[in-house]
């Protein structure tokens, strides 16, 4: 394949910036980009087999702007679908393969998408009306051969702003939430990534996180941006991500704290542990007898402790020279962000004051996908001691900042449940449960578990005990296994504030201490 000329790189925050479908472009065309159970591609290999399945997206002959949803387990289309879909003028949509049909069309109709590919499986679980019409339904293995040969598309022009993912992440209300990501949002995201990270071309970093994170999806475009090679793994358990280390000479593993806790329960052998050269984290604070064990197991490896927003991709990470003596610490802004900790008011707040994290520059995302009032609740002028001003992500999370500028989180303000590095939405457990008949309210809670986080407490208002089962039943018919209630509780009253409303505080004082 002939590659076009690309155009010259954009400036944004004075850095080049390039379409994100140029990823590739970076690389040295001799080394691996892509290893797996399909065989290992170079990255002069993986550039054509991009531009094939950008070349099979086009040709269904979508308007640009078009979103094309993927449901799909890692492997080299998933891999793909976050460069091919833009390079051929498209929106990306990846959906966790986790869910479960209803919210699976939930986001299917939000986004409007035209297109989802998915595993046969996966597709074999739609109900009728879960698809809106002029959605298109098309299986991963039509994909997978359209890259095996036939025309492919050269780099695109997309610009800096152009949008060329949306994200979907639960709220402390409601179902998801679409997370608009231009190409700027996800090249600089991988750029200061790679870039803090010290990552190189000789990196090798096994995928275990879900394509449809954006902490999973930097997974494969900060490596790549750094000219290293990925290897996607859709693991049963800890023991193969122990396997895969040591069969792929893996040096870059991104997990979460349950992630963590298992890996370090299981035998290492020395030389396998000894091939790991850096771990990061996110998704939930590492405890101080966590840090102690990796570190201890790890020896090669530098810790890295991040702090995100898919609003905002990501906000701070902590130098692996300060996590001993600052186990506690979110560390400070990560390249391209601003972080700033402000009163109600907007001023900022003084040295070891409480206030709230506030995310500036070009890390910002679009807003919400087609939801103007809750991207102004989130999506707000920056305050005014920014230097880049526009528009700042107001986190929520109340946080502070100590004389040395490292940043340390206090609480979050919203109700969202936060279960092995997954953002629950409370709301979304309490509508299928309140969907059983005799079920009068329901309230999902959040409360403390040593392996996940957190854990899922659902309370239930009624009387009759046969209710519990067929919730039960219900939750584990709709929604997936990271969402399941680890208990159930039955309350013949709800306790209520001044207002009528259901009074969550003193539920949570009561139930989830």
């Amino acid at each position: 394949m002939e590659l076009s000329d690309s155009p010259g790189p954009m400036r944004v925050d004075g850095a080049a910036v390039r379409p994100i479908d140029h990823i590739l472009l970076r690389g040295d065309p001799a080394r691996p980009a892509l290893d797996g159970r399909s065989g290992t591609q170079t990255y002069a290999e993986l550039e054509i087999t991009l531009g094939r399945l950008a070349a099979w997206l086009a040709g269904f002959g979508l308007e640009k702007g078009a979103r094309v949803a993927s449901w799909i387990a890692k492997g080299p289309v998933a891999a793909l679908m976050p460069l091919a879909a833009p390079r051929a003028g498209l929106v990306h949509v990846p959906v966790n393969p986790l869910l479960k049909h209803a919210q699976v069309a939930h986001i299917l109709a939000d986004s409007g998408a035209s297109l989802l590919i998915g595993t046969a499986s996966r597709l074999a679980t739609l109900e009728p009306g879960d698809v809106p019409s002029g959605c298109h339904l098309h299986r991963e293995d039509d994909a997978a051969g359209a890259m095996s040969g036939g025309e492919a598309w050269g780099p695109s022009d997309a610009a800096a702003d152009d949008l060329a993912a949306i994200l979907y992440t639960s709220g402390s209300t409601g179902r998801p939430k679409g997370v608009m990501l231009s190409h700027a949002n996800l090249w600089l995201g991988a750029v200061a990534v790679a870039d803090y990270l010290k990552m190189t071309e000789q990196d090798r970093t096994l995928c275990v996180l879900p394509f449809s994170f954006d902490y999973g999806q930097n997974q494969l475009l900060s490596t790549w941006v750094a000219g290293g090679c990925v290897y996607p793994l859709d693991y049963l358990t800890p023991r193969d991500v122990v396997k895969s280390v040591d069969r792929r000479d893996i040096s870059t593993l991104a997990g979460v704290p349950p992630l963590w806790v298992q890996l370090t329960e299981l035998d290492w052998a020395a030389e396998v542990a000894g091939k790991l050269r850096r771990l990061t984290n996110s998704g939930g604070a590492l405890t101080r007898p966590l840090v102690a064990k990796l570190r201890a197991l790890f020896p090669n490896a530098d810790l890295y402790p991040m702090y995100g927003l898919t609003e905002a991709f990501r906000s701070t990470y902590l130098p692996p020279a300060l996590v001993e003596s600052h186990p506690d610490s979110m560390g400070s802004a990560i390249p391209h962000a601003e972080i700033l900790v402000v009163r109600p008011d907007g001023s900022l707040t003084d040295d070891d004051e409480p206030g709230e994290l506030v995310h500036c520059g070009p890390l910002v995302a679009q807003g919400y996908w087609q939801d103007a009032a809750r991207t102004a609740e989130r999506f707000k002028p920056a305050p005014a001691a920014s230097r880049y001003g526009g528009v700042a992500v107001w986190s929520g999370d109340t946080v502070r900042r100590d004389a040395q500028g490292l940043l340390y989180f206090v609480g979050r303000d919203d109700a969202m449940i936060k279960s092995a590095g997954n953002r629950i939405s409370p709301t979304e457990i309490e509508e299928a449960a309140v969907a059983v008949e005799g079920v009068a309210e329901a309230v999902a809670l959040g409360v403390r578990d040593e392996r996940l986080g957190q854990a899922v407490l659902l309370l239930l208002r009624g009387t009759v005990p046969e209710l519990k089962a067929k919730v039960e039943a219900r939750l584990k018919a709709e929604l997936p296994n990271f969402m399941q209630p680890r208990e159930i509780v039955m309350l013949s009253e709800f306790p209520r504030n001044p207002n009528g409303k259901i009074d969550r505080v003193a539920l949570a004082r009561e139930h989830a201490a």
